[in-house]
């Protein structure tokens, strides 16, 4: 494999790119391999086992900023240089210690600061089981009201992630408490759901800017779909719903089909490349994100950063299994 090699979806393959596309019919070992990955991400014993391997962190790096705000920083200096904008998210969840909580909002109201004052292009992301949803919901609603007051101030956009279906309704309810003091603050949605398909209805009737993402957790059937076919649908579905409410969203993908239907949908509406902004992941399919760049579209780059990478990360190998591989062999080799 060339060092620089990146992997991605294409089609109904793993496949790296820069290579000969293939054809061919989805291998159910892909599946098996995606969910035992989502399993381990959700187990401390394997999280102690990685955790203990010298060079797993500097893999982790190919994902994520690193472990320090001014890791994080420097990404967004480069991307920034690229033409790109950034979102940064300081890596945790499932906090259950609220001066853990309250530690994540020091560092979220740092980074605020330091956006302003470096006078970067970026925004950032937070989640609410980082800062005390797992206690209180309470607990986290006046954790992020901090965060979003600093921001107001700064003049900085913030979006509230989404996780585990578990957290959807109660993360939706805590945003719109948020969302009724607070205009500078967004929501992400993930198509595979279901229920995807009103949730946007409902909140981009009220003005609300969304993140649309396929979904990287594992979901039972009766609320999500399970095929790639059915989730494509949806995601395109949404994409077009999104595009035709005339706010400003973030279209979340590295499928280069989702890229083309957005693009086409764009031009069939006969929407601006302003209109709405492409977001992707730092580290993931880098060529598209500077073409796109280069194409006049707005691309925003999501920037992971701390300690607490494990769970993130282990989500990325599950998206892309044969991104797994590769960095097993880059340990053996290490």
């Amino acid at each position: 494999m060339a060092p620089n090699a990146e992997v991605t979806w294409s089609g109904s393959l793993y496949c790296l790119n820069h290579e000969i596309p293939v054809r061919a019919c989805y291998h159910p070992a892909l599946e098996m391999m995606k969910n035992f990955l989502l399993y381990c991400s959700r187990q401390e014993w394997m999280k102690s086992a990685v955790l203990k391997i010298p060079l797993a962190p500097r893999l982790a790096r190919r994902f994520m900023a690193g472990e320090t705000l001014d890791d994080a920083l420097q990404v967004v200096r480069e991307v920034n240089a690229l033409g790109l904008t950034g979102t940064i998210d300081h890596l945790g969840e499932h906090v259950t210690d609220p001066a853990e909580a309250r530690r994540a909002v020091e560092i979220y109201l740092d980074a605020l600061q330091r956006i302003v004052d470096e006078k970067l292009d970026a925004n950032v992301s937070m989640k609410l089981s980082e800062l005390g949803q797992d206690i209180d919901d309470c607990i986290a609603l006046e954790n992020a009201r901090i965060i979003l007051e600093k921001a107001k101030h700064l003049d900085v956009f913030v979006r509230v992630d989404m996780e585990g279906s578990a957290y959807t309704q109660r993360t939706l309810d805590a945003y719109l408490n948020l969302k009724s003091t607070f205009e500078n603050v967004g929501i992400v949605l993930q198509s595979y759901l279901h229920r995807t398909r009103k949730d946007i209805p409902f909140l981009v009737g009220q003005g609300i800017r969304i993140r649309l993402c396929k979904g990287a957790y594992d979901e039972p059937s009766t609320i999500a779909y399970e095929s790639k076919t059915d989730t494509d649908q949806a995601y395109k579905d949404e994409v077009t719903m999104l595009l035709e409410s005339g706010l400003y969203h973030g279209i979340a993908t590295h499928d280069p089909v989702m890229v083309d239907w957005t693009l086409a949908e764009m031009k069939r509406l006969n929407l601006e490349p302003s209109a709405f902004e492409f977001q992707m992941l730092y580290g993931v399919r880098r060529d598209l994100q500077t073409s796109l760049r280069e194409q006049g579209y707005n691309v925003r780059i999501y920037v992971p950063f701390g300690e607490n990478w494990y769970p993130y990360f282990t989500r990325r190998m599950a998206e892309r299994p044969a991104n797994f591989f590769f960095i097993l062999k880059n340990i053996i080799k290490g």
